[in-house]
């Protein structure tokens, strides 16, 4: 039974019967999954912080409302509301980075965080999508790459703020998104060669300029070599898990890793609801990512292309590193795990990226549907 009669004209009948709901349906229940997770793997933490066990468990159900009123609000829109939206959430985004370098706070030895009447904001979450956007539109207003230089003069400002934080893993988030984007728009193979041999470049200067990297490189190829005590017990936790799990609460890991919360969920999943869990989860992602590029196949305008390919590899590349990190197939990054860590600002932004994407992707005169 639907909700709306195809004869209404109104706002949201408009947008029941043009929004992608099998990939709305998907990222719903994502943020179920991510509620239980968060309930199963934050009371040790909580209690080791000094509160009591519910308090990341009810946060992240507060989160959940202005997370779900922007995805919402977002898939509303036009292209051209699109747009209009990014435009303003990067220019305030902007401005608030820029303020971090100087009235931000330090957590975990980077200042990322900035305190607006008492709500923590991290402006790098929500930048990230509203440039994949701005990107998407400088390429789209002439043929082939010839409005390259001002995407990536806008990338590098981006990617330099973030460094100055130091938020490197974000910096090469921006680039890698830039990166993608610039190779669905006509990049040469040659130079999408040169630019992997860039990244490795970029990786190894970050591993000179920066200590904190050079440390998690360390600990990556050589575990001995440092304190590698976070990313060994997830990694175990992971490795010990059976079918089904030890059972919900019944995780005995979960309470020696500091971030179980956040970064290392998936390995929560993996010690109390087993590889079954885990391989639901990581299908229901791999549903989401591959309904997003078949709606993405169907748009025919360059700019809602490029704008929607870019948001939905920001979510999947994401999701891929920090399950990769939590396997301790990559060095500890800082990436959360999308509608799944717990989070004020990661899961806002992202949020706003995907009702961003269905928005882009919503039929529209001269195209179809998939099944």
């Amino acid at each position: 039974m639907n909700v709306f009669d195809r004869t209404e004209r109104g706002l949201l009948s408009r947008w029941w019967w043009t929004v992608d709901r099998p990939m709305l349906a998907g990222l719903l229940l994502l943020s179920i999954y991510g509620v239980v997770m968060v309930f199963a793997s934050s009371p040790p933490v909580a209690l080791r912080l000094g509160f009591s066990s519910w308090h990341f468990v009810i946060r992240h159900a507060l989160f959940l409302l202005p997370a779900a009123l922007c995805l919402f609000g977002a898939s509303l829109l036009s292209p051209r509301g699109v747009q209009r939206l990014a435009i303003g959430l990067f220019g305030v985004a902007f401005i608030l980075l820029v303020m971090t370098e100087f009235a931000g706070y330090e957590t975990h030895g980077a200042t990322r965080w900035i305190n607006l009447g008492g709500v923590a904001i991290q402006p790098g979450e929500f930048i990230k999508p509203a440039l994949v956007v701005l990107t998407a539109l400088l390429l789209a207003r002439r043929p082939g790459l010839q409005n390259a230089l001002p995407a990536i003069l806008l990338s590098a400002l981006v990617a330099g703020l973030l460094l100055l934080q130091p938020a490197v893993g974000m910096a090469l988030m921006v680039v890698a998104l830039l990166s993608a984007q610039l190779f669905l728009a006509g990049l040469p193979w040659l130079w999408v060669a040169s630019l992997l041999g860039g990244g490795g470049v970029a990786v190894w200067q970050a591993y000179l300029w920066f200590p904190h990297v050079a440390q998690r490189f360390d600990r990556f190829l050589d575990p001995a070599s440092g304190d590698s005590y976070q990313v060994g017990m997830a990694l175990r936790a992971v490795a010990s898990a059976a079918w089904f799990g030890s059972g919900p609460g019944e995780g005995r890991l979960k309470t020696m890793i500091p971030d179980a919360h956040s970064d290392f969920v998936f390995a929560v999943v993996a010690e109390e609801f087993g590889l079954v869990a885990c391989l639901v989860l990581l299908g229901l992602f791999a549903f989401i990512i591959l309904r997003g590029l078949q709606r993405t196949e169907l748009v025919s305008d360059r700019f809602t292309m490029l704008a929607a390919a870019g948001l939905l590899i920001h979510f999947g590349l994401q999701a891929f590193i920090n399950v990769s990190v939590n396997l301790s197939l990559l060095p500890a990054t800082g990436v959360t795990l999308p509608f799944i860590s717990y989070g004020g600002s990661a899961l806002c932004a992202l949020a706003l990226g995907m009702g961003m994407f269905l928005a882009l992707v919503r039929k529209r005169h001269g195209t179809a549907a998939p099944p």
